[in-house]
């Protein structure tokens, strides 16, 4: 079984996450999509971030039953911060019969290289690079296991929603998220009145 990895702050989990997901699925390009909620990318400030389980909680309240996509927590069992490369091994030890594909933005395949032993990676995993504003890719240039995925473009960002919460409270309409999601959000007051998100 092939699944594909979609590692994240999901700070919040928003509705082109899992439109992205879903259109992997359905093109049966993976037959799962795991959404990797991670405690802390090693190249992202901390600032803003809510904390794990509440993210966590988001995800799985977005995902809730949808078909063949899964919300892990398997990097909080890991030491911090979390490199992909550490993950993807406990991965393949915990999940012997299961092969491993990252998903990944052409934002982040730009960044690639900064990525710790990002050569190690790519010499041992498939690698579905989508679509990204601003971020032009020529599948021509791209190593044989890197392909890229012409899927819609999303263009939403958990950045944008978390300064709309901040900026407008309430009466935001929850645009870009799963009504059970922004209902959570408000009940808790996550990301409500922050001066810098």
């Amino acid at each position: 079984m092939l699944i594909g990895l979609y590692g994240g702050s999901f700070n919040p989990i928003h509705t082109g996450h899992i439109r992205l997901g879903q259109w992997l699925v359905r093109h049966d390009l993976v037959d799962e999509l795991w959404f990797l909620v991670s405690p802390q990318n090693p190249l992202k400030p901390a600032a803003g971030l809510l904390d794990d389980d509440a993210r966590l909680s988001l995800a799985r309240l977005a995902i809730g039953r949808k078909r063949r996509l899964r919300v892990s927590d398997f990097e909080f069992h890991l030491p911090r911060p979390s490199y992909m490369v550490t993950t993807l091994e406990g991965l393949r030890e915990a999940y012997p019969g299961h092969d491993f594909a990252l998903v990944i933005g052409a934002d982040n395949w730009y960044r690639f290289p900064q990525w710790y032993q990002s050569d190690v990676i790519l010499a041992h995993h498939r690698i579905l690079v989508y679509p990204r504003p601003g971020f032009p890719i020529d599948g021509s240039q791209l190593p044989p296991t890197v392909s890229l995925v012409n899927t819609p473009l999303y263009d939403l960002s958990s950045t944008q929603i978390r300064e709309a919460i901040a900026t407008e409270g309430t009466d935001y309409d929850g645009h870009g998220l799963e009504p059970r999601v922004w209902e959570e959000i408000k009940a808790k007051g996550y990301y409500l009145n922050q001066a810098q998100v």
